[in-house]
């Protein structure tokens, strides 16, 4: 399989979006040159402000910050429920762990 060869310049433009990037290259077959315009559209938000903060959107952000930041995700397919206690066990197990630690090391000097 014959690849194009490209080469990427970025042009400036007056307006506020990215520049485009721009592609040239030759066809190996033809020995024709081609070159791409690549422009991409500015995203605009389409759902109105009272659809776009809702207590489903709401939970989903909360899971996805404790799991990348604080939890670390199973990768299983859980309902909310078992989510959250899946989180909740991930803290408490080394807190009780560290409370048996203590009551051992009471114990034994003793």
């Amino acid at each position: 399989m014959n690849s194009l060869p490209a080469t990427s310049n970025r042009s400036t433009s007056s307006s506020f979006s990215s520049p485009k990037q721009v592609a040239t290259g030759t066809v190996p077959a033809s020995g024709g040159r081609v070159t791409l315009t690549v422009d991409k559209q500015d995203p605009q938000l389409t759902l109105p402000v009272g659809d776009r903060f809702t207590a489903k959107r709401f939970d989903k952000a909360v899971q996805v910050v404790l799991n990348s930041v604080v939890f670390r995700s199973s990768g299983q397919d859980l309902t909310t429920w078992g989510t959250y206690t899946e989180m909740v066990s991930r803290f408490a197990e080394p807190v009780l762990l560290a409370l048996a630690v203590l009551a051992m090391r009471s114990r034994i000097k003793r």
